[in-house]
């Protein structure tokens, strides 16, 4: 991921601190799959998995702030590199948030589980925004790693059809509602998911923000594509 310094200790602090950012990509990765399969199957045991992982994704995201916390303070770095330890710090945290989402989907499927309900409803059209945020997510690392502004536009791109996945499931949840009001506390279980999952595209495009931070100096946040594409220009 970074470039060259004349300082090879540098490189290799931001080598190792870059790694470990990855590792814990991989981590909460596994902890959206399991979320997903708990949901698909209503496995109250895969469910355990994603919580249990909970704690270790935590300790991660601690030890890579120290980690970076130590760097700029050893190498005091200014300009492109000071952005990019920003940026890994901050990605840092988004993934600690994906982590919570996949425990709170976990957890959520456990109390459907429990209650035995939901299992009439649409619950399988959650898989397929799933699937897409979690893909979203593997994408926007892959470019981080890369620092890759063309995937990170793409990805900005790709979350708008997460939101549309959003919006036609909670229109289909209203339907169901209405015609038999005896769904109405299962659909409102699968909603807590399906926002679940929303977030979890909204943290990949986070992460895919920052990318462009590190390469332009410019923060896109809250800006259209348009404006995004003009300022990589």
């Amino acid at each position: 991921m970074p470039e060259k310094h004349l300082s090879t200790q540098f490189d290799a602090d931001l080598n190792g601190v870059s790694s470990r950012v990855m590792e814990l990509g991989g981590l909460v990765e596994s902890q959206i799959h399991q979320a997903i399969y708990s949901l698909s199957q209503f496995s109250p045991e895969a469910a355990d998995q994603v919580i249990e992982i909970e704690h270790r994704v935590n300790s991660m995201e601690i030890e890579i702030d120290r980690d970076l916390a130590s760097i700029i303070a050893r190498r005091q770095p200014t300009a492109r590199d000071l952005r990019l330890l920003l940026a890994i710090s901050k990605t840092t945290a988004n993934l600690e948030r994906v982590g919570d989402e996949a425990s709170k989907i976990a957890r959520m499927v456990k109390s459907i589980i429990e209650s035995g309900a939901a299992r009439q409803l649409p619950s399988s059209d959650l898989r397929v925004a799933a699937d897409l945020a979690s893909g979203l997510l593997r994408k926007a690392l892959d470019a981080f790693a890369r620092l890759d502004t063309s995937t990170a536009v793409s990805i900005l791109k790709e979350d708008d059809q997460i939101d549309r996945e959003f919006d036609g499931f909670v229109r289909k949840l209203i339907t169901y509602m209405m015609e038999d009001p005896r769904t109405i506390s299962p659909s409102l279980d699968l909603l807590f998911l399906a926002k679940a999952i929303e977030r979890i595209g909204d943290h990949a495009k986070n992460i895919a923000e920052f990318i462009i931070y590190v390469v332009k100096g410019t923060d896109v946040r809250h800006a259209s594509i348009d404006d995004v594409e003009s300022a990589l220009r």
